[in-house]
């Protein structure tokens, strides 16, 4: 025998419109009455059928999550977390890639979202002012992570902070030729996001509160892979004066670096120290000093403020913390190793 959500409505002496709220954790509904529905569930061993809900409550019970590449690791981690968050609370996916300015620019300029998903999360991309204007024309609630909107709920770390703490740890140890690699931002894309610049500017303030000339020729640009951190790290070991360190916006181009120094003979981290960003899974593997910002943090408190937004809360703005994750790769230079004039190390976390 099936069992009706009208026989539960009957029996908890409740609309059927409330019955369906009340079991799917939608605002509006008193506690006492959810109760007394949930206890009617119960007793006539109803099961809510997702699209008679989604009906009832007018909601699609879906959320859009956009990137701007799947196949990287970082977004991998947070839509992973997000994703679990979501379906905690009863919520489908779906994922959107938007790897091109064309992709990103058909995306933003049709309704596709529309009676599809109730918010979006979007992740790594700076929406401008009218593709925010999209969104709310589809009755989306938004929520931003790794960048910020007016009156929308983002979460972001301090980059420039994390930057400049990330290139202080190696300019303590001794290091006066500190380089930068970076991701580079394809024309038009932005694929390289927010962050990472974020990243740049911090390296370049650590760099002035030291005393140290910014020399363009330290900083070096290329894809967000083993590979571009590999064609950047041999481009730094030809310059006229090679860096004794390196600081890399993220721990997939670091491999890419640590793979170069080990295949030209040099020793990580006696003669060339490492350190970069993310705090992969494989940076224990490989000893990699790096930063670690809670990447599946960020992931959940995407979530959790677009869930709340779309309950009718306010938008929020939340900053969550980079802490320096000391492991084998970064050391004194072997100079100042030669002559014990290494400054004391920095804690892990300052």
């Amino acid at each position: 025998m099936v069992i009706s959500v009208e026989s539960v409505a009957e029996r908890a002496g409740v609309s059927i419109s409330t019955v369906s709220r009340a079991l799917r954790s939608v605002p509006g509904v008193s506690s006492k009455t959810r109760k007394r529905v949930q206890e009617a569930a119960a007793e006539l061993g109803y099961t809510a059928s997702p699209a008679a809900s989604r009906l009832a409550t007018g909601r699609t019970m879906t959320v859009a999550i956009v990137v701007p590449v799947l196949a990287k690791w970082f977004f991998g981690k947070t839509i992973g977390a997000a994703t679990q968050e979501l379906r905690n609370t009863g919520y489908d996916v779906l994922l959107y890639e938007l790897a091109t300015p064309g992709q990103r620019e058909r995306f933003f300029g049709s309704p596709r979202l529309h009676g599809r998903s109730d918010g979006v999360i979007v992740i790594a991309l700076q929406p401008g002012k009218k593709e925010l204007e999209s969104l709310a024309s589809q009755g989306q609630a938004v929520a931003l992570l790794g960048a910020e909107g007016p009156g929308i709920g983002s979460v972001s770390v301090d980059n420039v902070g994390a930057g400049r703490d990330a290139v202080r740890h190696l300019l303590n140890l001794g290091h006066e030729r500190v380089a930068f690699i970076g991701i580079r931002d394809e024309e038009g894309s932005n694929l390289g996001g927010v962050p990472p610049r974020q990243r740049l500017i911090g390296y370049r303030k650590a760099l002035v509160e030291a005393g140290l000339a910014r020399e363009g020729v330290l900083e070096q640009f290329d894809e967000n892979s083993v590979g571009g951190g590999a064609a950047a790290m041999s481009r730094l070991l030809v310059a006229a004066r090679a860096p004794t360190a390196a600081f890399v916006a993220s721990d997939e181009m670091a491999f890419g670096a640590l793979m170069v120094l080990r295949r030209a003979g040099l020793d990580v981290p006696r003669d060339f120290s490492v350190l970069g960003f993310d705090n992969h899974e494989l940076c224990e593997v490989l000893g990699l000093t790096t930063m670690d910002h809670d990447v599946a943090g960020q992931g959940q408190d995407a979530a959790r403020l677009l869930l709340d937004t779309m309950n009718g809360g306010q938008p929020r703005s939340l900053g969550r913390p980079a802490r320096l994750v000391i492991r084998e790769s970064t050391a004194p230079p072997r100079v100042l190793r030669k002559n014990s004039t290494a400054q004391p190390d920095l804690p892990a976390t300052f």
